[in-house]
């Protein structure tokens, strides 16, 4: 198990105890010193730029800076305070956020993090407080992620079958398929089909084509077999070699083992699915509002 950044605090003093260290040769005695395991150490934020233990050692270090715990010498680099010394000394000591605000500089520290509203940032919401702030960030963000996706699958659900036949073609021309022709893609019309919903182009020329089966289904009626065959018989009569089958609800085993088991290539995309790359795109919704996370840029301090 990944240790929480608090838990790391006492571990990053005693890395810095016999002097100058650099973070990254901390976070690599911390991953031994913890015996992480492959999967633990390699465990990636979702923005897949660090590690998740090496986040939150760098918070850790972070923290005990803001409290005059560690000083930073050069890019990297930081070693031990006096005060860290004393904070390493007592035995009876946690060295937690609880701990560093005895300390009139991280309280500063803690001030500076109110809204204009003057509400101080809590961290009480996740894990008894163990998790980084942009722990916090990012799982607030997925909480909203997830119900949104909940919100757009009820308005798809409630829209009527031609709507969502327009609205999978359309997800599909923002995904990059067809280039940039509007008659890339478009729907096949209620009667006539031949079995299929909608066609698109897989490449400018058309020369490629990708049939689409789109049902528009209340959450609890899943897929079955019968349906993914039914569509593997209307790709054969067009000679076609790929389809996609997007529903709103999910598949059953036996249609997804069906999928598989038949010699040609079936994308299936259920309801999750479907919510995530919608969201992903922007079909059905907009940005409201961009955050940029920041970091120190250590190059233009070298």
């Amino acid at each position: 198990m990944i240790p929480d950044y608090q838990t790391l605090m006492k571990p990053v003093l005693q890395c810095a105890a016999n002097g100058e260290v650099r973070i990254g040769d901390v976070v690599d005695e911390l991953v031994e010193r913890y015996k992480l395991t492959d999967e633990e150490r390699n465990e990636m934020l979702p923005s897949g730029k660090q590690t998740r233990f090496a986040n939150r050692v760098h918070w850790a270090k972070s923290y005990l800076k803001q409290a005059g715990l560690v000083k930073p010498t050069r890019r990297a680099h930081f070693i031990i305070t006096d005060r860290g010394t004393a904070a390493l000394s007592d035995v009876n000591a946690t060295i937690n956020n609880a701990y560093l605000d005895q300390f009139e500089e991280f309280k500063e520290f803690k001030s500076r993090t109110k809204t204009e509203e003057g509400i101080e940032l809590s961290l009480s919401n996740d894990v008894g407080g163990k998790a980084t702030p942009d722990e916090v960030l990012r799982e607030a963000h997925k909480k909203i992620n997830t119900a949104l996706a909940a919100e757009l699958l009820d308005r798809v659900r409630g829209s009527s079958p031609y709507f969502f036949e327009h609205l999978i073609v359309q997800l599909l021309l923002a995904m990059g398929y067809g280039g940039s022709s509007d008659a890339a893609g478009r729907t096949l019309g209620k009667s006539g089909d031949g079995g299929v919903d909608g066609v698109i182009d897989q490449d400018p020329l058309g020369v490629d084509q990708i049939y689409i089966q789109a049902k528009c289904y209340a959450e609890r009626n899943s897929v079955g077999s019968s349906a993914i065959r039914d569509f593997f018989g209307a790709l054969n009569l067009k000679k076609a070699q790929k389809g996609i089958f997007v529903t709103t609800s999910s598949f059953s085993a036996s249609a997804t083992q069906t999928a598989k088991d038949l010699g040609m290539k079936i994308v299936l995309i259920d309801g999750v699915e479907l919510a995530r790359l919608l969201t992903r795109y922007n079909i059905g919704c907009r940005d409201e509002d961009v955050l940029h996370l920041k970091k120190i840029d250590e190059d233009f301090f070298d």
